[in-house]
């Protein structure tokens, strides 16, 4: 990037060295890895939020299924005979918790109501659930602009 050889480094060490002076180097050292730390963070947040504004008018993708969804047999005869059926499938039905209301992500500032699309969006690993408002906005969360989440009185 800057094209810096091992002696111009050195060159600029010792200069740092005659400048600030052995104690206060290792702070400095600290100081400018801080601030580069947060420049980072502040751009990723930066480019998250640009590259969620531009996408924010493609439709939502359609997410596969990998389970095929059972339906229950109707049943016109007694349940023992629904169940011994060799028709029936014998897989059972697993009954899924709708979890938490409101979820947000990690590194973002908004957060949405579960059926939100913008949530379909947001990395399982990435996600973080509320069960109120209260909560997600003690986080210092706010409102989704599309879904707008709130909860009764």
């Amino acid at each position: 990037m800057f094209d810096i050889g091992f002696q111009e480094m050195l060159v600029i060490g010792v200069l740092a060295l005659l400048v600030f002076g052995p104690g206060k180097l290792p702070e400095l050292g600290r100081m400018i890895g801080r601030a580069l730390r947060e420049f980072r963070r502040a751009s990723d947040e930066f480019r998250s939020t640009v590259e969620t504004n531009l996408h924010i008018n493609d439709p939502d993708p359609i997410i596969p299924s990998s389970t095929p969804i059972i339906e229950p047999p109707i049943a016109t005869a007694p349940l023992e005979t629904a169940v011994a059926s060799p028709t029936v499938d014998a897989a059972p039905a697993v009954a899924v918790e709708p979890g938490e209301p409101y979820c947000a992500q990690r590194s973002s500032r908004l957060f949405h109501k579960s059926d939100c699309a913008w949530v379909a969006r947001i990395p399982e690993a990435e996600r973080a659930y509320f069960k109120h408002v209260a909560e997600a906005r003690e986080q210092g969360f706010t409102t989704c602009p599309v879904c707008e989440p709130w909860e009764p009185a």
